[in-house]
């Protein structure tokens, strides 16, 4: 019996109550206020105290004067990450050169306190939400008003007709006209609130940079202050709760306001539309909320999320639907596809696990840049799908997916009475697992190791490569087929391969260029023979003299 407590307690202990995910890093938030990340590591991103990636979750460290810290809530920007301690207090890491993180100097490669701003009777603010987007960071203090920072748009100018960005590491207050704010959302430029409103219902409010008509307003023209968007006023048919930003576009979720609890959803969408982010069957922007096109009907929708320019949404019974840039992938114009799967998804598809078309007792969604990940299961399971360069899907791999693959999750240096692949495994005495912890620290450390030396190399073969062929080396296609089927090199043959597939241009170039390593050969031979010669000469000149 105790060990099944024991168990229970551990398997609790694992359990994720939110994600999040910037441009290629993704965030994991567990219910005992652990925050795991994995991904890109550059500026600091992943809060490890490492710029190095990482290819499964891994645990951050969060210390407030010797004591623990439990997070409560997490969002990540394109290059930055913000959590939310149960104390109110702000933490931030990662990129900084736009003050996101909520101070002035250099990047952070492990969670910093934020503080804001004090209030009249100068008692320190709690914050009950953080969301951050693009360059910027926004947090929901506990008497409900928003502050921003970061790659701000300017507040208070009269004038509609240009934006300005005014980055700063202070947060700023914005005035919502005295209401509340409930949820909140940011793309690159611009932000979406809902708010509110009479009678306890959501308003959505948008502000902010609207070129491609992305606040909703019915125009091009920038918004400097909050304005409603009159299609979820308090009057309208349709009632908001979910709302999420893309880089240009807005998606809110809205059920009938008749109905006591929400039982079907709509999803509107509005803004740059050009890759068909907007699912509503075109490549054309949309001014105003239009609903997404294509979309089952009497469905509840629980989750949205959008990347740069695509959009994902999952339903209560476990289907997810994406849509966008190549196929509702996101940011994947490389990629390789089979024939007839390639293109923009102009209207919503649906994402099918290996097992079926849902993911059991569905949670949360979110994207990343190019990437998409599932949170199901009632939290104890994830699935990722998209680029893969950096180890951002969590699968101990950097292949891009087309279709869901579990996360590694619980990690390999989790404790838990499940293995990576959720096998039951014998219970084991302390000393033993700590024996195999130990193994387990250092195969990671050496894993590690390895992939900062494979970087490197990376990086030398793509100079090389670009000094004789004038472009970056590209993994998938830049191999040699011997190489890659056999693992044998035969450089003649793939010399001539390489010389009979180049059209002129190219082998213009290659003369050029061994024609001037050459002379540069040449050049250094005749120098050192000279001084070869001269060597000689003053030694033969000495012993003659004497």
């Amino acid at each position: 019996m105790m060990a099944e407590q024991e168990a229970g307690s551990l398997k609790k202990k694992k359990k994720i109550i939110a994600i999040a995910a910037g441009e290629a890093h993704t965030l994991a938030l567990t219910s005992d206020g652990q925050v795991y990340t994995w991904g890109r590591g550059t500026f600091g991103r992943l809060g490890n105290a490492s710029d190095l990636d990482q290819l499964f979750p891994l645990n951050i460290n969060f210390t407030d004067q010797n004591d623990s810290v439990k997070i409560t809530g997490i969002s990540a920007g394109a290059y930055h990450s913000l959590a939310l301690a149960d104390d109110g207090s702000l933490w931030s890491w990662g990129y900084n050169a736009y003050g996101q993180l909520g101070f002035d100097g250099d990047n952070s490669s492990v969670p910093c306190l934020v503080k804001l701003p004090k209030a009249g009777n100068e008692t320190e603010r709690k914050v009950s939400l953080v969301k951050s987007g693009g360059m910027m960071s926004l947090a929901v203090d506990d008497i409900g008003s928003l502050w921003m920072w970061g790659n701000c748009s300017v507040q208070g100018n009269s004038s509609e007709s240009e934006f300005i960005l005014d980055p700063t590491p202070t947060p700023m207050s914005v005035d919502f006209y005295g209401h509340t704010v409930v949820k909140v959302a940011c793309g690159s430029e611009h932000i979406a609130a809902l708010v509110n409103g009479e009678g306890g219902d959501l308003v959505c409010y948008t502000f902010g940079n609207n070129n491609h008509g992305q606040l909703g307003l019915g125009d091009t023209n920038m918004r400097p202050n909050p304005q409603m968007v009159d299609k979820f006023n308090a009057r309208s048919l349709w009632k908001a709760y979910e709302v999420a930003c893309g880089a240009f576009h807005t998606c809110v979720l809205t059920y009938k306001r008749t109905q006591s609890v929400p039982l079907e959803s709509l999803c509107w969408t509005f803004g740059r539309g050009n890759n068909g982010q907007l699912g509503q069957g075109t490549t054309k922007n949309s001014l105003y909320p239009e609903i997404v096109d294509k979309l089952p009907e009497n469905v509840l929708l629980v989750s949205v999320a959008c990347g740069l320019f695509h959009t994902s949404v999952v339903s209560s019974s476990g289907n997810v639907w994406s849509w966008g840039m190549e196929n509702g992938l996101g940011l994947c114009p490389e990629a390789t596809f089979t024939e007839g799967d390639g293109g923009d998804a102009l209207s919503p598809r649906l994402i099918n696990d290996v097992s079926g078309p849902r993911f059991s007792e569905p949670v949360q969604v979110a994207c990343g840049a190019a990437h998409t990940v599932i949170l199901a299961d009632g939290g104890y399971k994830l699935w990722s799908w998209g680029r893969g360069r950096s180890g951002v899907l969590g699968n101990g791999q950097e292949a891009d997916f087309f279709s869901p693959k579990a996360v590694l999750w619980p990690p390999p240096n989790v404790e838990g009475p499940e293995t990576v692949a959720n096998n039951p495994v014998v219970e084991k005495d302390p000393e033993e697992a700590t024996e195999i912890e130990k193994k387990l620290s250092v195969m990671m450390d050496e894993m590690n190791l390895l992939h900062s030396k494979l970087r490197i190399m990376e990086r030398y073969a793509s100079i090389l490569h670009g000094s004789i062929f004038g472009k970056p080396f590209e993994e998938d296609k830049d191999i040699p087929l011997s190489l890659q089927n056999s693992g044998t090199f035969d450089i003649t043959k793939e010399w001539e391969n390489m010389l009979e597939s180049c059209d002129r241009g190219k082998l213009i170039r290659l003369q050029m260029f061994y024609r001037n390593m050459l002379a540069g050969v040449e050049d250094k031979m005749m120098k050192q023979r000279i001084k070869e010669m001269l060597k000689e000469y003053l030694g033969s000149s000495t012993s003659t003299n004497h």
